[in-house]
This record gives C-alpha cells, sequence and structure tokens, in this order.
C-alpha cells in the first residue's frame, strides 16, 4: 500500500512538472512580442508640445472679371447686346428699342481664395516661416491657429531660389518650434510632418528620412523622406523626435498630384540664414562669381589625372566676372572654394551664393594635372566682354586616331568667344563623334595641353596612349566641357 502511494506522490509530481513546462512554453512567445511593441515610438509628447506653433495658411487673389455687357436693369438687355437694339422677345409688347448710347463697360475685380497651405512660428512676436509658393501672388494672408483664432498676416521677405518666406502676424507669446540640426539626421530615423493636406487643419504623419542631400538639381539639397506630403502641407515642419523643426515641407514627388512616398523638405538651417537676411532687409543678397559649371564624371576625371570625380567642372567663364579676373578658365575644375570642398558640382553655387559680397576668397582649380591656387572678390549677380586673339597657322585637314578633321578656327570666331588658339572641327567619326564630338565644335586642350593650331593638334594626338581615354576640352558655342575619347585602335 506504502509503495502504491509514493508512486501516485511520483506520478502527481510529474504531471505537475510537465504542466510548469507547457505553461512556459506557451508563454515564452509573448516576450518578444512585448519587447517590439515597447520599441516603437510614441509621438504623442513631441506632436502635443509642437502642434500649438503649427499654423493653417490661407490666401486669397484679386483677379480681373468680365462684365456680362452693357444694359443697366432691362432682363432683355443681354440679348440685344448680341442680337441687336431691335430685338425684342416673342411676345413682348413694344416697340424695338432704339441704340442709345453705351459708356464703356467699367474693369471689375473680384477677390477670391488662392491656395492653403501650413507655416509654423519661429519667434513669440509673430514671425511665422513659410514656403514662398505658399503666400506668392497672393493679395490677403490670413493665418488660423490651433484655437481658431485668426489673424491677417504681412509678408516681411520672400526668397524664390530657396522657397522660403517670412510672414508675420500682430500677436505676443506665440508658441514656437526650437530649431534642430539638419545636419545630425541619418537614413531611416524618424520624423514628423504637421501641416493642413487638403485644407484639413493640424495633420500629423510620420515617416523616415529616406536620403540626405538630395540634389534635385535646385539651389537646395533636400532632405527626402518618405512622410505622407500633400498639397497644402507645404510650409509646415519636418520634426524630428526631440520636437525640433530640422526641415521645412516643400515639394513632392508625384504624378498625380498626391502624395507617393517621396517628400522633400528644405533643410532648416538654409531656411534660417534665409529668414535673417529677410528680416534685415526684407530680401536675400547672394555672392558670385560668374562661371557656368558642371559635373565631373569618372572617365573625365580620369583623362585629366583628377585624383577623385569630384569638383566643378567650368565650362564657360563670363568676361569681366571675379572669376574671369581671378584668372579661372573653361576647363578648369573648383575643387576647393572659400575653405569648403567642392565634393559635388552643385556645392558650388550653394557655397558662393552664402559668401557675402565683397568678400575675399581663396578657391583651388585642377588644371593641366595640379592644383593651381587662386583668390576671387566675391560679386553680387551680374557682369560683361572681348579680346583679342593670334591667328592659327593652318595644316592640311587630315582624320586622325580620334577620328577628326580640324581647321583653324575663323578670326571672327576667335574674336567672338575670346578664343587664344584652338582648332574646329571639320568633321568627327569613329571615337569622337562616339563621344559626342560634332561639327563645329572647337578642341581648346588634349589632356595638359593647350592646342594651338591643327598642326600642333596632330602632333599631341599622334602621341596618345592608345590604351586609354584622351581628355579633350571641347567648346561649343560660349560653352566648354571635357570630353573622355579613347583613340582608335
Amino acid at each position: 500500500m506504502q509503495a502504491f502511494t509514493e508512486s501516485m506522490h511520483a506520478a502527481r509530481r510529474m504531471f505537475l512538472s510537465l504542466a510548469i513546462a507547457a505553461a512556459a512554453a506557451v508563454a515564452l512567445p509573448a516576450a518578444p512580442v512585448q519587447a517590439q511593441t515597447a520599441g516603437l515610438p510614441d509621438f504623442t509628447g513631441v506632436i502635443e508640445k509642437a502642434d500649438p506653433a503649427v499654423v493653417n495658411i490661407r490666401t486669397t487673389a484679386t483677379v480681373p472679371v468680365r462684365g456680362m455687357g452693357p444694359g443697366g436693369n432691362d432682363p432683355y438687355e443681354l440679348f440685344r447686346w448680341f442680337f441687336g437694339p431691335d430685338f425684342n422677345p416673342p411676345g413682348m409688347p413694344g416697340q424695338p428699342r432704339r441704340q442709345q448710347p453705351q459708356p464703356a463697360p467699367q474693369p471689375e475685380e473680384r477677390t477670391v481664395p488662392r491656395g492653403v497651405g501650413s507655416g509654423f512660428f519661429i519667434s513669440e512676436d509673430g514671425y511665422i516661416l513659410t514656403n514662398n509658393h505658399v503666400v506668392s501672388e497672393a493679395t490677403d494672408i490670413y493665418v488660423t491657429l490651433t484655437d481658431a483664432r485668426e489673424f491677417k498676416a504681412k509678408v516681411i521677405g520672400t526668397d524664390e531660389r530657396t522657397d522660403v518666406a517670412l510672414i508675420k502676424i500682430d500677436a505676443k507669446g506665440m508658441p514656437t518650434i526650437p530649431i534642430g540640426k539638419p545636419q545630425d539626421l541619418r537614413k531611416g530615423q524618424w520624423v514628423l510632418a504637421i501641416g493642413s493636406p487638403f485644407g484639413l487643419e493640424s495633420t500629423v504623419t510620420a515617416g523616415i528620412v529616406s536620403a540626405v542631400g538630395r540634389d534635385t538639381g535646385e539651389y537646395l539639397p533636400f532632405i527626402q523622406t518618405d512622410v505622407a506630403v500633400n498639397p497644402g502641407n507645404s510650409g509646415g515642419p519636418l520634426i524630428n523626435l526631440q520636437g525640433e523643426a530640422v526641415g521645412i515641407n516643400s515639394q513632392i514627388v508625384s504624378r498625380s498630384g498626391g502624395f507617393m512616398g517621396i517628400s522633400l523638405a528644405i533643410p532648416i538651417d538654409e531656411a534660417m540664414r534665409v529668414v535673417e537676411q529677410l528680416k534685415t532687409t526684407g530680401r536675400v543678397t547672394r555672392g558670385r562669381i560668374g562661371v557656368q559649371i558642371g559635373e565631373v564624371g569618372k572617365d573625365v576625371a580620369e583623362a585629366i589625372g583628377l585624383p577623385r570625380a569630384e569638383g566643378a567642372l567650368v565650362s564657360a567663364v563670363e568676361s569681366g566676372s571675379p572669376a574671369d579676373e581671378a584668372g579661372v578658365l573653361p576647363g578648369d575644375v573648383i575643387t576647393r572654394f572659400d575653405g569648403h570642398d567642392i565634393t559635388r558640382w552643385s556645392d558650388l553655387p550653394r557655397i558662393v551664393g552664402e559668401t557675402r559680397p565683397g568678400t575675399k576668397a581663396a578657391m583651388e582649380v585642377w588644371r593641366k594635372g595640379k592644383t593651381i591656387r587662386l583668390s576671387t572678390e566675391v560679386g553680387e549677380l551680374e557682369t560683361s566682354q572681348p579680346q583679342a586673339a593670334a591667328p592659327a597657322d593652318k595644316a592640311p585637314a587630315a582624320q586622325n586616331a580620334l577620328g577628326l578633321t580640324v581647321e583653324a578656327v575663323p578670326a571672327d570666331v576667335q574674336r567672338k568667344l575670346r578664343l587664344k588658339g584652338g582648332v574646329m572641327v571639320r568633321s568627327a567619326s569613329g571615337p569622337a563623334a562616339s563621344a559626342g564630338i560634332a561639327q563645329g565644335d572647337i578642341i581648346l586642350a588634349v589632356n595638359d595641353d593647350d592646342v594651338t593650331n591643327p598642326r600642333q593638334f596632330a602632333d599631341l594626338v599622334g602621341k596618345l596612349d592608345k590604351s586609354r581615354a584622351a581628355g579633350l576640352l571641347v567648346q561649343r558655342g560660349e560653352t566648354a566641357q571635357w570630353v573622355a575619347v579613347k583613340p582608335a585602335q
């Protein structure tokens, strides 16, 4: 009997152990799910602080309205205006109306809704940051706060180039959004947008940073996100999880006009530089040096001996401009300006633009296989032309290993384009034609050697290493660029 009792206790203990193990096995999956949920960000605290500082902007415009025509209060005057003064509708008694001299119709105007956008307070005394395209051409600007108060705003200044506008309402103690550091943004970081998409005020959307420094050919490098931004969001803030404004939502990349996963924001540091000038003078002053530039391709960098495909390739220099006076030449690659490296060609206009006119700035250019240091005084957007050139001696035109037949540049063309030497392409085939060189183009240099005349050009081409591409500085019209051409074997 005792043995039986002990075996029953053993069986019970085994059963309890199995039950506990089973319960533990069932409970195990809950831990990762809980951890996953805990890892998701909670935006409520950020939004509670930022939302009151974001405003809805409604604009109106005055448009001309064409009147229906002369006529006063006569209900049939419109018909007589079309069909003549003797027209009487059927069944209408009375004599035909005789035409009376009519005064010229007075032009009329009507105020109509123009659009809806967003903005946000950057100071407690009512300064609001938004996009230029939200307020441009507006007759009146109305700002609505999250507490439903409405104010009429005035424009302090706008900058079309960066699409930044500064407006102001007459109010004190307004909530503001702290200014963040866009340079600290990283791909994959959470960001939020607050605005009025399609006129729906105080709408919050969330997403991640898709790219930083996105170059779209515009003046600024944009912050690219996948935050849902739609018409009406323009001018609203892009906010990080610290509640700081890191950008101004400005553009969407869309075929339908609605959100498609690609939104672009102006970096807030760039916008604030514009704001300081708008506050002070109502306008933005930018520096300029007077060059046309393009991208440096990998093949061109290789051909001219540039260590990396970086910098801004000078295709033309404006006569009398700061760059011209500093000695910059077409074909130069500007690699550094005023202490800043030029990594992408689009860096140069931005850096020069931010430099105060009148500033003495040092620059470095790559020319003929080496770095040359120049100095220039930055100008303020403008300048002009002539210079004589020595005629080049003529040589027999014959096609070379590049597929080019050339001749001396006519004297009138040299004077017009301010050239010293070079050869004009009479025909292009083979490697040169494949590289895009065409009749009428002017070859100014081969690798590190300036071209002076057809005979010297033929000698240069004859000495080329046929195992690698040669860099030809080609001028077409008033612009020049490097073209990589590999000689035929």
